[in-house]
């Protein structure tokens, strides 16, 4: 029997979102819902599905058994609750929400209704990060000493929704969205959270008819649990577009280049790591939720995981604000609220 599925947010993750539900043996799209009733109407032609102006209308009328969250950051925690309490299983776009108060309240609801959470912290479904991660564990550049994680792209443009440049309804800048991926990355890579943080960011963004007050730049270093030390280096201005992950072992060197490959060194010169057939990393994060829903597997990306990665973003925040490095709490297992 499929699975059914209700979209909330019609944007452009949306449709990411649906093209992996056509592509998911065993699920089917039943509508989509955004306050914006054109838009609502266009993905839902698109993708032969209804559609609705309110989500809550939607789910008390289709009674979907899983719900996809696109909406903004400051809504995920309303809509997340909302759909718990009505017995929806929750993919939820990343950053969970706007602050770990909110992930917090998110993770009880789920709990408490006895539901499926994952939020789509994508990075370990891109093939590329996959390799690079075998890479790893297999040991053969030796130990890991050090990550450094490059993100520049143009942050304050156009086309890019007002809302991610208010801190009341984005949580934060690039910092935010971007590191929320990094951070993501990092801990999966090495298997392991991030212990301490110092940061420092700039608020120079600007953007006609909007009073921007979230940051544009950020340079983050970081102390993982396991002693291996990382560096976030993250700009949002004219820049050169650039997404580089370098890895630095006793024994050589790793790069990582989404979209274009891997790179390993033991002499000096980095030689391109054989690739494998590519899935689409919504496709695959898609197939991990819906065993999970049938029982069939656990959740990868648990509400806890993704709690984790707001706590060390917010020490980010506030290691800017005081200048100096700060320290999260220990032993944060993923079973806590």
């Amino acid at each position: 029997m499929d699975v059914t599925v209700g979209v909330i947010g019609a944007g452009i993750i949306a449709e990411e979102h649906l093209q992996a539900v056509e592509a998911v043996e065993g699920l089917h799209a039943l509508a989509a819902a955004d306050i914006d009733e054109q838009k609502a109407e266009k993905l839902a032609e698109r993708y032969n599905t209804k559609s609705y102006t309110d989500y809550r209308d939607m789910i008390k009328t289709e009674t979907p058994d899983m719900v996809i969250i696109t909406l903004p950051h400051y809504l995920h925690k309303e809509a997340a609750v909302f759909s718990a309490e009505q017995g929806c299983h929750i993919l939820l776009e990343k950053p969970m929400a706007l602050n770990t108060a909110e992930c917090g309240e998110i993770i009880q609801s789920v709990r408490e209704n006895r539901v499926q959470l994952m939020v789509g912290h994508i990075q370990q479904y891109f093939q590329e990060n996959r390799t690079a991660k075998q890479i790893v564990e297999q040991g053969e550049l030796g130990s890991l000493v050090m990550i450094n994680e490059t993100r520049h792209l143009p942050y304050f443009t156009r086309e890019r929704p007002r809302w991610f440049f208010e801190w009341s309804k984005a949580g934060g800048g690039i910092v935010m969205n971007l590191g929320a991926h990094c951070i993501d990355k990092i801990q999966w890579l090495l298997d392991t959270k991030v212990s301490r943080v110092m940061a420092a960011m700039t608020y120079k963004g600007e953007e006609p008819g909007v009073a921007v007050d979230v940051e544009g730049s950020g340079l983050l270093f970081i102390h993982t649990e396991k002693g291996i030390p990382a560096s976030i280096s993250l700009s949002g201005y004219e820049v050169v577009p650039k997404q580089v992950t370098e890895l630095i072992f006793t024994n050589g060197m790793m790069k990582v280049e989404i979209g274009k490959g891997v790179w390993v060194s033991k002499s000096g010169v980095y030689e391109k790591v054989a690739s494998t057939k590519e899935i689409s990393p919504f496709v695959r994060q898609l197939t991990d939720f819906v065993r999970a829903v049938k029982g069939e597997g656990t959740v990868k990306k648990s509400g806890p995981h993704a709690k984790s990665i707001i706590e060390v973003l917010e020490a980010g925040y506030k290691s800017h604000e005081q200048g100096e490095m700060v320290s999260l709490p220990p032993e944060r297992r993923e079973d806590q609220p």
